[in-house]
């Protein structure tokens, strides 16, 4: 008998551990992108959108309050202008600043722009107007809050009349803890003095800037006051 052909050598089956691996590689890839994603969105998107909303608030609300009746206006600048209180402008964050203001300080109010604490009364009334705005994300409001100093002047505009407040403290020469509520008092009494703000600064019309201490998570908020020195019609 002649000599035997040699058999082929079998193919290898394919590595199931390498391909296990391989899988989950390729999943951590895609799961990282997605976190990505949305933390870019998050930071970036929500604050595009957020500010087109509030410029589009602002431009209604606008043209709403210069017509002579609110029936004058258009029904789609009465419906974006309904809710808002006031038109904020801080001119050392900007030439084009304006913020609208809404009662409330829940996600979705901060969100539309300044928030007004439930305590307040009105712009330009005795008491503290306080108001609330993110730092980051959501229009971002008061990103620059810690570039504020005292001096600086706060417009509030109102449909009767705008308001000037002055800031008595740097935006970033007072940070308090979360449980401090007594910030958005109707008289604040700094309790490291244990005077009321309206004495220490001389006027009983406050206005108060509360926001957060960090760019990202943090437990700690920023204040600065200010106090009315003009009122225009």
């Amino acid at each position: 008998m002649g000599e035997s052909e040699p058999h082929p050598t079998p193919a290898r089956p394919r590595n199931r551990r390498s391909r296990a691996l391989t899988g989950v590689g390729y999943a951590l890839i895609v799961a990282g992108a997605g976190v990505l994603a949305y933390v870019g969105f998050e930071l970036y998107g929500t604050t595009w959108l957020a500010q087109r909303a509030q410029d589009r608030a602002v431009e209604a609300t606008q043209r709403a309050w210069s017509t002579e009746g609110p029936r004058s206006a258009s029904r789609e600048d009465r419906e974006l202008a309904r809710d808002v209180v006031a038109l904020v402008r801080v001119p050392a964050l900007g030439r084009e600043y304006v913020v609208p203001a809404y009662r409330g300080t829940d996600d979705d109010t901060l969100a539309r722009g300044f928030g007004i604490f439930d305590s307040s009364p009105g712009p330009g009334e005795v008491g503290n107007f306080a108001l609330g705005g993110h730092r980051i994300t959501q229009g971002e409001p008061l990103r620059g809050m810690p570039s504020l100093e005292a001096g600086d002047i706060v417009v509030v505009e109102s449909r009767d009349a705008t308001y000037r407040y002055v800031l008595d403290t740097d935006g970033d020469s007072r940070t308090v803890g979360t449980d401090a509520t007594w910030v958005t008092d109707t008289d604040p009494v700094d309790p490291a003095t244990g005077q009321p703000v309206s004495e220490a600064f001389g006027s009983t019309r406050l206005l108060t800037l509360v926001t957060c201490a960090e760019i990202f998570h943090s437990d700690d908020r920023l204040v600065a006051f200010g106090h009315l020195v003009k009122r225009d019609p």
